[in-house]
Protein backbone atom coordinates (compact mmCIF):
# COMPACT_ATOMS: atom_id res chain seq x y z
CA UNK A 1 0.00 0.00 0.00
CA UNK A 2 1.28 3.12 -0.60
CA UNK A 3 2.52 5.62 2.00
CA UNK A 4 2.07 8.69 -0.38
CA UNK A 5 -1.87 8.45 -0.03
CA UNK A 6 -2.76 11.16 2.72
CA UNK A 7 -4.29 8.02 4.78
CA UNK A 8 -4.22 4.38 5.08
CA UNK A 9 -6.56 2.11 6.70
CA UNK A 10 -4.63 -0.76 9.03
CA UNK A 11 -6.45 -3.28 10.58
CA UNK A 12 -6.03 -4.48 14.19
CA UNK A 13 -8.05 -6.82 15.72
CA UNK A 14 -11.96 -6.23 15.41
CA UNK A 15 -11.39 -2.68 14.03
CA UNK A 16 -9.66 -0.18 11.64
CA UNK A 17 -7.41 2.50 12.01
CA UNK A 18 -6.97 5.22 10.27
CA UNK A 19 -3.39 6.42 10.23
CA UNK A 20 -3.02 9.97 8.74
CA UNK A 21 -0.21 11.59 6.75
CA UNK A 22 1.93 8.71 6.68
CA UNK A 23 4.31 9.79 4.20
CA UNK A 24 5.22 12.47 7.46
CA UNK A 25 8.44 11.72 7.74
CA UNK A 26 9.35 11.78 11.33
CA UNK A 27 13.28 11.25 11.73
CA UNK A 28 14.51 12.90 9.31
CA UNK A 29 18.23 11.95 9.15
CA UNK A 30 17.12 8.01 8.93
CA UNK A 31 14.10 8.62 6.16
CA UNK A 32 11.47 6.89 8.53
CA UNK A 33 7.45 8.13 8.51
CA UNK A 34 4.85 7.67 10.38
CA UNK A 35 3.63 5.00 8.55
CA UNK A 36 7.43 3.09 9.49
CA UNK A 37 6.42 4.15 13.12
CA UNK A 38 3.20 2.64 12.54
CA UNK A 39 4.35 -0.91 10.95
CA UNK A 40 6.87 -1.33 13.86
CA UNK A 41 4.38 -0.83 16.51
CA UNK A 42 1.75 -2.99 14.82
CA UNK A 43 4.60 -5.62 14.83
CA UNK A 44 5.83 -5.75 18.31
CA UNK A 45 2.49 -5.32 19.83
CA UNK A 46 2.18 -8.87 21.04
CA UNK A 47 5.80 -8.65 22.93
CA UNK A 48 4.90 -4.49 24.36
CA UNK A 49 1.24 -4.98 25.24
CA UNK A 50 1.90 -7.07 28.58
CA UNK A 51 4.02 -4.21 29.37
CA UNK A 52 1.13 -1.78 28.80
CA UNK A 53 -2.15 -3.31 29.36
CA UNK A 54 -4.23 -0.96 32.14
CA UNK A 55 -1.62 1.18 33.25
CA UNK A 56 -1.99 4.84 32.86
CA UNK A 57 0.53 6.50 30.07
CA UNK A 58 2.15 9.80 29.61
CA UNK A 59 2.29 10.33 25.74
CA UNK A 60 5.35 11.93 24.17
CA UNK A 61 4.66 13.39 20.84
CA UNK A 62 6.28 14.70 18.04
CA UNK A 63 3.93 15.39 15.62
CA UNK A 64 6.35 17.61 13.08
CA UNK A 65 8.72 14.82 13.68
CA UNK A 66 12.55 14.54 16.23
CA UNK A 67 13.36 18.13 15.08
CA UNK A 68 10.21 19.65 15.79
CA UNK A 69 8.56 21.13 18.79
CA UNK A 70 7.93 17.78 21.61
CA UNK A 71 4.42 17.38 23.99
CA UNK A 72 4.32 15.18 27.06
CA UNK A 73 1.04 14.39 27.23
CA UNK A 74 -1.21 13.16 30.13
CA UNK A 75 -4.89 13.96 29.48
CA UNK A 76 -6.57 12.60 26.73
CA UNK A 77 -8.14 14.97 24.34
CA UNK A 78 -11.66 14.50 23.70
CA UNK A 79 -10.83 13.56 19.78
CA UNK A 80 -9.52 10.07 20.69
CA UNK A 81 -12.26 7.56 19.37
CA UNK A 82 -14.53 6.44 22.01
CA UNK A 83 -12.98 2.64 22.40
CA UNK A 84 -9.63 4.08 23.72
CA UNK A 85 -9.89 3.39 27.17
CA UNK A 86 -9.43 6.12 29.51
CA UNK A 87 -8.77 5.94 33.75
CA UNK A 88 -9.49 9.38 35.58
CA UNK A 89 -7.29 9.49 38.43
CA UNK A 90 -6.24 12.48 41.28
CA UNK A 91 -4.00 14.58 41.09
CA UNK A 92 -3.17 17.23 43.05
CA UNK A 93 -6.40 20.03 42.69
CA UNK A 94 -7.85 17.56 40.15
CA UNK A 95 -7.78 14.93 38.00
CA UNK A 96 -5.91 13.61 35.01
CA UNK A 97 -7.66 11.27 32.57
CA UNK A 98 -4.86 9.11 31.32
CA UNK A 99 -4.45 6.96 28.15
CA UNK A 100 -4.49 3.50 28.29
CA UNK A 101 -3.06 1.10 25.41
CA UNK A 102 -4.96 -2.33 26.28
CA UNK A 103 -4.86 -3.08 22.15
CA UNK A 104 -3.14 -3.04 19.29
CA UNK A 105 -5.72 -0.73 17.92
CA UNK A 106 -4.54 1.65 20.72
CA UNK A 107 -0.87 1.32 19.60
CA UNK A 108 -1.56 2.60 16.06
CA UNK A 109 -3.88 5.48 17.18
CA UNK A 110 -1.09 6.72 19.39
CA UNK A 111 1.13 6.22 16.25
CA UNK A 112 -0.95 8.40 13.93
CA UNK A 113 -0.73 10.65 16.77
CA UNK A 114 2.77 10.48 16.60
CA UNK A 115 3.32 9.27 20.22
CA UNK A 116 7.03 8.37 19.50
CA UNK A 117 7.43 7.40 23.38
CA UNK A 118 5.17 5.59 25.66
CA UNK A 119 5.97 6.14 29.21
CA UNK A 120 3.84 4.10 32.06
CA UNK A 121 3.24 4.24 35.15
CA UNK A 122 4.39 1.43 37.48
CA UNK A 123 1.08 0.80 38.92
CA UNK A 124 -2.05 -0.06 37.09
CA UNK A 125 -5.23 2.04 36.77
CA UNK A 126 -7.14 0.07 38.95
CA UNK A 127 -4.62 0.05 42.07
CA UNK A 128 -2.80 3.23 41.04
CA UNK A 129 -1.08 3.77 45.00
CA UNK A 130 -0.04 0.18 44.52
CA UNK A 131 2.58 -0.29 42.35
CA UNK A 132 3.99 -3.47 40.93
CA UNK A 133 7.34 -2.69 39.37
CA UNK A 134 10.05 -0.95 41.18
CA UNK A 135 12.63 0.92 38.52
CA UNK A 136 15.67 1.81 38.83
CA UNK A 137 17.02 4.31 36.29
CA UNK A 138 21.08 4.34 35.70
CA UNK A 139 21.89 7.57 34.50
CA UNK A 140 25.50 7.95 33.71
CA UNK A 141 27.18 11.01 33.33
CA UNK A 142 27.87 10.70 29.37
CA UNK A 143 28.00 8.36 27.13
CA UNK A 144 30.02 5.82 29.15
CA UNK A 145 28.14 2.60 29.03
CA UNK A 146 30.68 0.56 30.54
CA UNK A 147 29.74 2.69 33.61
CA UNK A 148 26.38 1.82 33.16
CA UNK A 149 26.91 -2.10 32.73
CA UNK A 150 29.15 -2.02 35.97
CA UNK A 151 26.25 -0.02 38.01
CA UNK A 152 24.16 -2.42 36.52
CA UNK A 153 25.76 -5.58 37.36
CA UNK A 154 26.87 -4.27 41.70
CA UNK A 155 22.82 -3.70 41.78
CA UNK A 156 22.12 -6.98 40.74
CA UNK A 157 24.33 -8.22 43.38
CA UNK A 158 22.64 -6.04 45.20
CA UNK A 159 19.42 -7.31 44.89
CA UNK A 160 20.37 -10.81 45.25
CA UNK A 161 21.51 -10.16 48.65
CA UNK A 162 18.12 -8.92 49.21
CA UNK A 163 16.19 -11.75 47.58
CA UNK A 164 14.22 -9.87 44.81
CA UNK A 165 14.95 -10.56 41.06
CA UNK A 166 15.44 -8.08 38.24
CA UNK A 167 15.51 -7.11 34.78
CA UNK A 168 17.50 -4.77 32.69
CA UNK A 169 16.46 -3.09 30.16
CA UNK A 170 18.69 -0.33 27.82
CA UNK A 171 16.53 2.95 27.75
CA UNK A 172 17.73 3.69 24.10
CA UNK A 173 18.76 6.85 25.41
CA UNK A 174 21.95 6.37 27.37
CA UNK A 175 21.35 4.51 30.58
CA UNK A 176 19.93 1.66 31.83
CA UNK A 177 16.54 0.79 33.79
CA UNK A 178 16.67 -2.43 35.89
CA UNK A 179 13.16 -3.08 36.74
CA UNK A 180 12.14 -5.27 39.88
CA UNK A 181 8.78 -6.73 39.52
CA UNK A 182 6.07 -6.39 42.73
CA UNK A 183 3.39 -8.31 44.48
CA UNK A 184 1.87 -4.90 44.68
CA UNK A 185 0.98 -5.26 48.34
CA UNK A 186 3.52 -1.85 48.91
CA UNK A 187 2.59 1.29 48.37
CA UNK A 188 4.46 3.79 46.10
CA UNK A 189 5.62 5.91 49.03
CA UNK A 190 7.35 2.74 51.00
CA UNK A 191 8.57 1.39 47.03
CA UNK A 192 10.01 4.83 46.41
CA UNK A 193 11.87 4.70 50.22
CA UNK A 194 12.99 1.26 49.92
CA UNK A 195 14.61 1.92 46.45
CA UNK A 196 16.41 5.18 47.89
CA UNK A 197 17.77 3.03 50.99
CA UNK A 198 19.07 0.72 48.46
CA UNK A 199 20.21 3.00 46.15
CA UNK A 200 21.89 4.60 49.37
CA UNK A 201 23.84 0.94 49.97
CA UNK A 202 25.01 1.09 46.41
CA UNK A 203 26.34 4.66 46.30
CA UNK A 204 28.22 4.49 49.68
CA UNK A 205 29.58 0.99 48.52
CA UNK A 206 30.72 2.73 45.34
CA UNK A 207 31.39 6.49 46.14
CA UNK A 208 33.83 7.24 43.42
CA UNK A 209 31.35 5.72 40.72
CA UNK A 210 27.70 6.36 41.92
CA UNK A 211 25.44 8.58 43.46
CA UNK A 212 22.17 9.28 44.56
CA UNK A 213 22.58 13.59 44.40
CA UNK A 214 19.35 14.54 42.42
CA UNK A 215 21.75 17.52 41.68
CA UNK A 216 23.77 17.69 38.67
CA UNK A 217 26.17 19.86 40.53
CA UNK A 218 26.79 17.36 43.44
CA UNK A 219 27.30 14.38 40.99
CA UNK A 220 30.53 15.06 40.36
CA UNK A 221 30.60 13.18 37.29
CA UNK A 222 29.50 10.00 38.70
CA UNK A 223 26.90 7.82 37.45
CA UNK A 224 22.92 9.13 39.01
CA UNK A 225 20.95 5.81 40.68
CA UNK A 226 17.40 7.46 40.33
CA UNK A 227 14.93 6.38 41.94
CA UNK A 228 11.73 9.19 41.74
CA UNK A 229 10.24 7.01 38.66
CA UNK A 230 8.83 5.31 41.69
CA UNK A 231 6.42 7.78 43.34
CA UNK A 232 2.73 8.39 42.40
CA UNK A 233 2.03 9.32 38.74
CA UNK A 234 5.55 8.67 37.74
CA UNK A 235 6.63 7.45 35.00
CA UNK A 236 9.24 5.58 33.01
CA UNK A 237 9.82 4.46 28.82
CA UNK A 238 7.55 1.51 28.43
CA UNK A 239 9.19 -1.57 27.07
CA UNK A 240 9.88 -1.63 23.27
CA UNK A 241 9.32 2.03 23.16
CA UNK A 242 10.72 4.08 20.26
CA UNK A 243 12.80 7.08 21.34
CA UNK A 244 12.86 10.36 19.75
CA UNK A 245 16.45 10.00 18.46
CA UNK A 246 18.38 9.75 15.45
CA UNK A 247 18.78 6.25 14.35
CA UNK A 248 14.97 5.65 15.79
CA UNK A 249 16.26 3.39 19.10
CA UNK A 250 14.13 1.84 21.15
CA UNK A 251 13.67 0.99 24.96
CA UNK A 252 14.62 -2.73 24.85
CA UNK A 253 14.20 -5.45 27.61
CA UNK A 254 17.44 -7.97 27.18
CA UNK A 255 18.98 -10.71 29.33
CA UNK A 256 21.99 -9.91 31.50
CA UNK A 257 24.09 -12.26 29.58
CA UNK A 258 23.51 -9.87 26.40
CA UNK A 259 24.52 -6.92 28.80
CA UNK A 260 28.00 -8.43 28.93
CA UNK A 261 28.05 -8.57 25.17
CA UNK A 262 30.70 -5.66 23.26
CA UNK A 263 28.06 -4.79 20.92
CA UNK A 264 25.65 -3.77 23.44
CA UNK A 265 25.19 -0.01 24.57
CA UNK A 266 21.86 2.09 25.45
CA UNK A 267 21.28 2.10 21.45
CA UNK A 268 21.87 -1.00 20.73
CA UNK A 269 17.87 -1.86 18.98
CA UNK A 270 16.31 0.19 16.92
CA UNK A 271 12.76 0.18 14.93
CA UNK A 272 15.04 -1.76 12.44
CA UNK A 273 15.88 -4.82 14.48
CA UNK A 274 14.06 -4.69 17.73
CA UNK A 275 11.02 -6.81 16.82
CA UNK A 276 13.86 -9.98 16.36
CA UNK A 277 15.15 -9.18 20.29
CA UNK A 278 11.33 -8.90 21.19
CA UNK A 279 10.78 -12.55 19.98
CA UNK A 280 13.58 -13.58 22.16
CA UNK A 281 11.37 -12.73 25.07
CA UNK A 282 14.21 -11.95 26.86
CA UNK A 283 12.21 -11.23 30.58
CA UNK A 284 10.54 -14.04 30.56
CA UNK A 285 12.17 -16.27 33.49
CA UNK A 286 12.42 -13.32 35.72
CA UNK A 287 9.04 -11.44 34.59
CA UNK A 288 6.81 -14.37 35.96
CA UNK A 289 8.27 -14.03 39.38
CA UNK A 290 7.31 -10.80 41.53
CA UNK A 291 8.29 -10.24 44.78
CA UNK A 292 6.68 -8.29 48.07
CA UNK A 293 8.73 -5.90 49.74
CA UNK A 294 8.29 -7.99 52.53
CA UNK A 295 10.20 -7.96 56.44
CA UNK A 296 12.46 -10.82 55.23
CA UNK A 297 13.62 -8.49 52.43
CA UNK A 298 13.84 -5.25 54.86
CA UNK A 299 15.90 -7.27 57.43
CA UNK A 300 18.30 -8.09 54.76
CA UNK A 301 19.04 -4.28 53.31
CA UNK A 302 18.96 -3.43 56.71
CA UNK A 303 21.53 -5.55 57.96
CA UNK A 304 23.65 -4.10 54.89
CA UNK A 305 23.36 -0.70 55.58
Amino acid sequence: MSTHTRTIRLRAGRRTVEVHRPDKVLFPDDGLTKADLAAYYRAVAPFMLPHLRGRPLMLERHPDGVGGPRFMQKDTPAGYPEWVRRAELPKEGGTVTHTVCDDTATLLHLADQAALTLHRWPAKADRPRWPDRMVFDLDPAGDDFDAVRRAAHALRELLDAVGLPGVPMTTGSRGLHVVVPLAGRTDHDDVRAFARDLADVLAARHPDALTTAARKQARGGRLYLDVQRNGYAQTAVAPWSVRALPGAPVAAPLTWEQLDEPATHARRWSVRDALEQARTRPWDAEAARPRALGPAVRRRLASLR
